[in-house]
């Protein structure tokens, strides 16, 4: 049995929390391999909205088991708390959820150093959300971090002292004040509540599902377009949020990738900076950003928002493999009369069609445009009701990146769904 994977085509938020709940029931296994709490995966049934930061987006589901895979971070602070929400809200997770003994932990002292850190920048701030992401995986590669597994052992208290000691011994080349002994608390109270979750070897455990052709899916955080190496660097996450991190982060070979959903927007957004060539710095912008509510489900703050990008759409498309196209927020273009395309860039005196090694040089997007549905869709079941220019829309973007788009989202609910 293979393994699938669904991930996100752009910079993030694209609503793959939403897509993963919508797919859960055909699954038995999901599995985040990726990513820290700086993802923000929201959901909304039952009128009631939620959204998941570690754990995956399966919980809602008691006959699936979700995991934790190794590439993630779980910072056991928001963990402890995104589940007691999860449980006062009647969803039981203490039996479903397993947590890989080799997912790093992140330390207060980590989000210390984020925040100093992005202080320090000054105007050259990437945009973190100073969760401690990127500090926990220098930590990782730097073969100093903090296991989950380190928990159950009698020496977890001094592995973790000698790692706080290393970083106190950065932030002194910082001037930045902090104060550790409430979070410390905080954080060692959240690692007994963690102990009350199964830990396991989970390459093993996934393998095993696969042989016993147990139907896996791993659920991709952040997006494409944040990859550490593919990304538009240094505007980037810390981890490989592609494909092949799905390999990395889980312990499956990639002969074991079996069908990989990618997941875009009906148009572009950004959190933080980095270069975004579809931006619209206008009106259509704001106008975007109101209909799409665009705001960050981790930080709160305000998305950029722009035109569907091809040429980065397309980029994506070849680093995943994507075998197939989900479209999300086609509800937001509603009301636009005209709706454009970005298909190709201005670089120098050359036009291309292809995401360059530096994004900034861009002098121009050309533009394909189209002609609005001005219609409500959001009430919509069936592909062939549509509004015609709508079609034309998705039409367009299958002929240009040739893989077709099986499913569209029209709200944020379970059954704003549309098959095709």
């Amino acid at each position: 049995m293979s393994i699938n994977v669904l991930l996100g085509l752009q910079w993030g938020d694209e609503g793959k929390g939403k897509i993963v709940d919508v797919f859960a029931s055909k699954y038995d296994v999901i599995s985040r391999f990726q990513g820290g709490p700086n993802a923000g995966h929201s959901l909304e049934f039952d009128d009631v909205k939620h959204v998941l930061h570690n754990i995956p987006s399966g919980v809602f589901h008691p006959q699936i088991k979700n995991i934790v895979g190794n590439g993630v971070v779980v910072d056991p602070v928001i963990f402890q708390k995104e589940a007691r929400e999860l449980m006062e809200k009647g969803i039981k997770i203490d039996s479903n959820l397993l947590i890989s003994r080799k997912a790093h932990l992140i330390l207060p002292t980590h989000k210390v150093l984020d925040a100093a850190s992005e202080a320090a920048k000054g105007k050259s701030k990437i945009g973190s959300t100073l969760k401690g992401i990127g500090p926990t995986y220098m930590d990782k590669t730097g073969r100093n971090g903090l296991r989950v597994g380190d928990i159950e052992y009698s020496d977890f208290k001094e592995k973790y002292n000698f790692l706080k000691k290393k970083h106190q011994e950065l932030l002194a080349q910082y001037d930045f004040e902090y104060e550790l002994e409430e979070k410390e608390k905080e954080w060692f109270d959240a690692i007994e509540s963690l102990k009350n979750y199964q830990f396991i070897d989970s390459e093993h455990l996934i393998n095993q599902y696969l042989d016993e052709g147990k139907k896996v899916l791993a659920e991709g955080a952040q997006g494409t377009l944040l990859d550490i190496d593919f990304g538009s660097y240094p505007f980037v996450t810390s981890s490989n949020t592609i494909c092949a991190g799905a390999c990395a982060g889980l312990g499956v070979a990639p002969n074991k990738i079996g069908d990989v959903y990618g997941v875009f927007k009906a148009y572009c957004t950004r959190v933080g900076s980095g270069p975004f060539p579809t931006e619209l710095n206008n009106k259509e912008g704001e106008q975007l950003q109101k209909q799409g509510n665009e705001y960050g489900a981790t930080t709160g703050r305000p998305r950029r928002c722009g035109w569907l990008d091809l040429p980065a759409l397309k980029y994506a498309i070849m680093l995943n493999g994507v075998t197939k196209l989900v479209m999300t927020k086609a509800d937001v273009l509603n009301k636009f009369k005209k709706i454009k395309v970005g298909y190709k860039y201005k670089l120098n005196n050359d036009e291309i069609d292809y995401l360059p090694y530096d994004q900034y040089k861009i002098n121009e997007v050309l533009y394909k445009e189209f002609d609005g549905w001005q219609d409500d869709i959001s009430k919509i079941d069936k592909f062939q009701d549509l509004p015609q220019s709508f079609k034309n829309y998705v039409q367009f973007i299958e002929d240009e990146t040739k893989v077709p788009v099986k499913l569209i989202s029209t709200g944020p609910k379970r059954k704003s769904l549309i098959e095709q």
